[in-house]
C-alpha cells in the first residue's frame, strides 16, 4: 500500500502521529478598563495584562482563545449562558461570585481608589469623610454594595463604564466616584481628564486579586488553566506582562 493510501486509510507511518485540532475557546473581556483590558481602535481588537496572559496561558496548554467585548456587568451572565467559555478581564475574585463561577488562581492584587474634582483639595481618607455627598460607581463591580449598603451618600450613582464616570468627575457633574486604583491610574495617565485627581491619602475599603473566570461544569478547563498559569509564573512571563503595563 502507497503511503499516501496509508496516510488516507487513518494508518500513518511508525512515529507519526495524527494532528489533532485545538479548540477555540471564546473569552469574554471589556473595552474599557486600562491596562487589564481596552479596545485598541487602530486594530479594533481588545488588548491589556488580561488579554496578554489568557494569551499566554493557551499558548502553552492545547487550546486557542478568540477574545470577545462586552461590558463588565455582562461577562458572568455570558459566562453561564455559555456565550462564551473564559473571562478575562479585571474582576476580582469574591465570595459571592465564587458562588455563580470559579476562578483561576490569584493574577494580581490591588484596592480601589477615589478621585475627585481637581478643584477638590482634601485629603480624604475613608467613605465617612466623604458623607452626604454624591459618588459614582460602575454597575456590576465589587463596590456598588459596599457604597449602597454604607448609608453615608445622598446618591450611588451607577454608570456603565470608566470613561463616563471620569467625565462626570473631570466636568464636577458628581463630586466623587471609587474604581480600580491601577485603572484609574493608567487612564489619568493618558493625559484625556486633567481636572481629575486621585486621592492619595485615601485608604481602600476593599482589596482583592482578579482571577481569570470559568464555569463550574468546567473543572478540566480550570485545571488547564491554573497550570498554564503556574509555568508563567515561574519563568517570568507573568511579570514581564505586568511590567509590560506599568503594574510590575
Amino acid at each position: 500500500m502507497l503511503a499516501g493510501s496509508a496516510m488516507a486509510a487513518g494508518i500513518l507511518p511508525s512515529g507519526i502521529l495524527p494532528a489533532r485540532a485545538q479548540s477555540v475557546l471564546k473569552v469574554g473581556s471589556t473595552p474599557t478598563g486600562s491596562p487589564f483590558t481596552f479596545l485598541d481602535t487602530k486594530t479594533n481588537t481588545i488588548e491589556g495584562v488580561m488579554v496578554d496572559l489568557v494569551k499566554a496561558i493557551a499558548a502553552v496548554s492545547d487550546f486557542k482563545v478568540e477574545v470577545e467585548g462586552m461590558q463588565f456587568s455582562t461577562l458572568i451572565a455570558s459566562l453561564t449562558s455559555n456565550k462564551v467559555d473564559i473571562v478575562a478581564a479585571a474582576m476580582y475574585i469574591t465570595p459571592v461570585r465564587k458562588e455563580v463561577i470559579d476562578f483561576s488562581d490569584p493574577i494580581y492584587t490591588y484596592g480601589e481608589g477615589l478621585i475627585v474634582p481637581a478643584s477638590d483639595t482634601k485629603d480624604y481618607v475613608t467613605l465617612e469623610d466623604l458623607k452626604g455627598i454624591t459618588i459614582g460607581v460602575q454597575i456590576g463591580t465589587a463596590y456598588v454594595d459596599v457604597l449602597q449598603k454604607s448609608g453615608l451618600f445622598s446618591e450611588v450613582k451607577l454608570y456603565k463604564t470608566l470613561p463616563d464616570i471620569l467625565a462626570d468627575v473631570n466636568a464636577a457633574r458628581v463630586q466623587a466616584a471609587v474604581f480600580d486604583l491601577p485603572i484609574i491610574a493608567y487612564n489619568l495617565s493618558q493625559g484625556q481628564f486633567p481636572k481629575v485627581r486621585i486621592v492619595k491619602s485615601y485608604k481602600p475599603v476593599i482589596s482583592g486579586s482578579v482571577g481569570i473566570g470559568v464555569r463550574k461544569s468546567d473543572g478540566e478547563l480550570l485545571k488547564k488553566i491554573n497550570t498554564g498559569l503556574a509555568k508563567l509564573k515561574a519563568d517570568g512571563t507573568v511579570d514581564k506582562i505586568l511590567a509590560k503595563w506599568g503594574l510590575a
